[in-house]
């Protein structure tokens, strides 16, 4: 087949390049006037242009302020945690008086000081503020220290003296499993039958695998700042993705009305979902101490505590058994998943429940039986990160059908093209949702072309042939992703755009901004509805008093839904400004154009400016709120059947390894990506959030290794034990391209989410490992993820 003119591709260098039927040459990207590339769109708008992240000048020079970069108020005390040291226990004594009596010491703080509920305000209303009589993990806070300034407080946390009576630990899934321990009830996800299947299948294969969890690593750790203002009213700096839930939580906590607390986000460090829920429980506990002591409290985690503290992505274990026939085509599968969730549910729920809907990735099941269970271990509670159990869900299909390809003897790119929805019978999901706009097989097709996937694969079977020791593997899968929250409440957003005389521009959201260049993207959207220059629009921090009960900033939908509020917002402004012009010119208010920082009729051409002046003058509203909410969706939580999400989006990967059998170490030498994010609201973004995503993808299936000893400690709390990926990681061969279709469904400015999607496209470096393997003469089957170099060299030596 002949590939389409795709939008983009980039490299690891940053260049840009066109791309046609062949990987062409790098050349410089289309640039605009004012020396932004544009990458397709309209120059005269700002969408579809690569702008500058609307903070990097600032990042860059060290001006973006951060939350501990914030002057502190005077009187300003700090706080450290007092963690429980082991797993499981009852708590029969806490003696503070080492800790009281060291100069600087102002308190400790513990459940006894919690005005409010002495359970957080979560979904499942399981988890305390600080232990009660027993401890579920080792790291759980018990009390904080208060003091001065931040190294006494920590100082005196290792003072306090805890007397705990250990009791026994659950810390796998297999003994939680086997003990009917879960934080949830389970959930079984079924369609046709899937054991008559199996039975009827000409070949059959069960298998047993485990993904470990990944710690969310963000730059600016953990961290919140409360402030006491007058009349119990209360003002809370939070590196957060949901202020609106940190409101709720402090409120809750502190037995006051929701309208006291009012909660700040410029914005965060990284947050990968580990800011989602689990920033809240420091912005309660700073509450706590503040309320207790009349002043103002800080309390910044330091990365060893953040690790033992926090949640992770929650590490799976499956068993699976599936049936097919000899042309690869899936017959029956039954798939078991055992989630470990930690001491509390968090949320575990929606996270195993997007595990089970994404299970199926890219293809049709049409006999097949989930099981999910949620497991309740005496670890931290696990909590979303990036794909929230979408790549939990993918990665065992995309190893499922490799095995298959394998026992048949097939090339796995023609399994998997075998197995893809396709019409008619075949588009529906086993929760029941069509499959409407499915462009996987042209873009899977086109990446084969365009990265020479065919002939690589001859390629590497020669070389493997002439190399006793480095042996390549070699791997292209598929991703389609659900964008919208599973949770449909979730899916809705508010915003605030105001036009000020000068004619400059602000907008608020209920979104956060973690550098992922959301507020750019509102920023972008907001100047094409008015038509006036990007640098004219200015987006502020998020705050509760200012847009209340927002979602959370996750779920990949963060423009999705506050830039389409945004928009709308914007678009009452210029609504109001039209009708005015119309009547100055007379003539219909659809008549009047905006663009280019001009206001203009048939009749005459106006300055934004001297427009928004005039306006003004005569008592003309030049300020609006917008509303959005995700349209089409809805699904039945007890059966997890109807839609859930408003679209997907689709990518593919092929990625090129190399192993050497004598130590199990390997390289990733080469990464094609074709990615689709519909109509791009700003390309340079979208690219380095698939490179981001996919690396990102990579350390959790390679490197970053969490291991817990037999009493339940996390023994890598720290980069020198837990290694993420570095530059040298990257491979040398990272190129990328954008499908240039717009987003079929009715989404702002014809885009896709991207935020999500790439990370799974880092499973093909998984399987090319698993490749590698078995054409060294190994036992793929073995190896778990991450795939570390022990992992390899084990499944190599089987």
């Amino acid at each position: 087949m002949n590939a389409p003119d795709l939008k983009l591709v980039a490299d690891n260098t940053r260049g840009a390049r066109a791309a046609g039927q062949r990987p062409a040459p790098a050349a410089e990207p289309r640039r605009s006037a004012n020396g932004d590339a544009t990458l397709g769109g309209s120059p005269s708008l700002a969408a579809g242009q690569s702008k500058f992240h609307e903070s990097a000048r600032a990042q860059v020079a060290g001006a973006a302020t951060y939350i501990d970069d914030i002057p502190e108020v005077r009187g300003t005390l700090h706080a450290a945690p007092v963690c429980s040291p082991v797993a499981h226990g009852i708590l029969r004594k806490l003696d503070a008086s080492a800790a009281l009596a060291l100069p600087g010491v102002r308190a400790v703080i513990d459940a006894g000081d919690i005005p409010g509920d002495t359970t957080l305000a979560a979904f499942a209303h399981d988890e305390p503020v600080f232990a009660l009589d027993t401890v579920l993990f080792t790291g759980q806070v018990i009390a904080l220290v208060v003091a001065d300034d931040v190294m006494t407080a920590r100082r005196a946390a290792r003072l306090v003296k805890l007397e705990i009576e250990e009791l026994p630990a659950v810390l796998n899934v297999h003994e939680a499993h086997a003990l009917e321990s879960y934080v949830l009830p389970p959930v079984q996800v079924s369609r046709g039958d899937a054991k008559a299947a199996l039975r009827r299948a000409p070949h059959q294969i069960e298998g047993r695998f485990e993904v470990g969890g990944q710690e969310h690593f963000y730059l600016e750790g953990q961290i919140a700042y409360v402030l006491p203002l007058e009349q119990n009213q209360w003002w809370v700096y939070t590196s957060t993705q949901h202020p609106g839930e940190v409101q709720h939580w402090v409120s809750h906590a502190l037995g006051i009305a929701n309208n006291a607390v009012t909660v700040e986000c410029r914005r965060m460090g990284g947050g990968f979902g580990g800011k989602e829920t689990q920033a809240g429980h420091l912005a309660v506990w700073a509450a706590i101490a503040a309320n207790q002591l009349k002043c103002p409290v800080k309390l910044r985690l330091d990365r060893d505590d953040d690790f033992m503290i926090t949640g992770k992505r929650h590490p799976f274990a499956y068993h699976y058994r599936v049936g097919f026939d000899d042309s690869g085509l899936l017959c029956g599968l039954e798939l078991e998943m055992l989630v470990n969730c930690g001491f509390s549910a968090d949320l575990s729920g929606p996270v195993a429940d997007r595990a089970v809907f994404h299970a199926d990735n890219a293809y049709f099941l049409e006999d097949v039986a989930i099981s999910s269970y949620r497991c309740k271990t005496n670890t931290q509670s696990h909590t979303a990160f990036r794909g929230f159990g979408g790549p939990q869900g993918v990665i065992v299909i995309e190893r499922i059908l490799s095995d298959i390809a394998r026992t048949l003897g097939l090339d796995p790119l023609d399994v998997r093209l075998r197995n893809l929805y396709g019409m008619d019978a075949r588009n529906v999901t086993h929760y029941q949702m069509k499959v409407e706009d499915n462009i996987l097989d042209p873009l899977i097709n086109t990446l084969a072309i365009t990265s020479g996937y065919r002939e690589r694969r001859e390629q590497i079977a020669a070389f493997n042939a002439r190399n006793p020791v480095i042996k390549k593997g070699l791997a292209l899968t598929p991703v389609k992703f659900g964008i919208s929250f599973t949770a449909t409440l979730f899916n809705q957003a508010g915003a605030l755009v105001h036009v000020y005389t000068d004619g400059s521009v602000q907008v608020n959201h209920g979104g956060t901004e973690m550098g992922q260049g959301l507020n750019t993207k509102v920023a972008q959207i907001v100047a094409d509805e008015l038509g006036v220059p990007f640098e004219r629009v200015l987006a502020t921090a998020s705050d509760t008093s200012k847009v209340p009960n927002a979602s959370a900033t996750a779920a990949s939908s963060g423009t999705d839904l506050n830039g389409r509020a945004a928009q709308f917002a914007a678009r009452h402004v210029r609504d109001n400004l039209a009708a005015f012009v119309a009547g100055l010119d007379d003539c219909g208010a659809g008549a009047v154009r905006f663009e280019g920082g001009q206001v203009i009729t048939d009749k005459a051409t106006r300055r934004w400016e001297d427009v928004v002046g005039a306006a003004y003058a005569n008592r003309i509203q030049l300020w609006s709120d917008g509303f959005y909410r995700t349209p089409k969706i809805h699904y039945d939580k007890a059966t997890l059947t109807g839609r859930p999400f408003y679209y997907f989006a689709y990518g593919a990967a092929v990625s090129e390894v190399a192993i050497d059998t004598l130590t199990g170490e390997y390289r990733v030498l080469k990464v094609d990506i074709l990615h689709d994010v519909g109509h791009s609201i700003n390309p340079a973004i979208d690219i380095g959030q698939i490179e981001g995503g996919f690396i990102q993808g990579m350390g959790w299936l390679t490197t970053e290794q969490l291991v817990w000893n037999g009493k339940g400690y996390l023994q890598t709390h720290a980069p020198s034990t837990y290694k993420i990926p570095a530059t040298g990681d990257v491979p040398a061969h990272f190129k990328i391209a954008l499908w240039p279709e717009a987003n079929r469904e009715d989404n702002v400015h014809g885009s896709k989410a991207v935020g999500e999607p790439p990370f799974m496209l880092a499973i093909s470096v998984y399987e090319a490992l698993r490749d590698a393997v078995a054409q060294a003469g190994g036992d793929p089957l073995l190896v778990n993820a991450p795939a570390t170099a022990e992992e390899v060299l084990r499944a190599v030596s089987a």
